[in-house]
């Protein structure tokens, strides 16, 4: 599924049209931007967490050349399922 069909999928779900649905969806993904770019974590009970986990810094080989790069630490978002979605998407 891709945007366009999920913004269709949510307009069909609360009756609405699809300029609703996709303004909508742009304010929660943007709430998910701005809570996990202040460092804190998103819980919605039931269907997960997303939050940020930080990636140390590493040393890896080319695998062309063979030479090493140093690759920065960095933080990268991550999603944790809930119990309730994981029972449904196992169900």
């Amino acid at each position: 599924m891709n945007k366009s069909e999920f913004i269709a999928a949510i307009a069909d779900e609360l009756k609405s049209t699809k300029a609703d649905a996709s303004r909508a969806i742009d304010a929660v993904l943007e709430v998910i931007k701005q809570t996990l770019k202040k460092g804190e974590d998103l819980r919605l009970v039931g269907f997960g967490t997303f939050k940020i986990s930080d990636v140390p810094a590493k040393e890896v080989r080319n695998p062309q050349n063979g030479q090493k790069i140093k690759v920065p630490a960095s933080k990268r978002p991550k999603f944790v399922a809930g119990k309730d979605l994981k029972k449904a998407v196992n169900s």
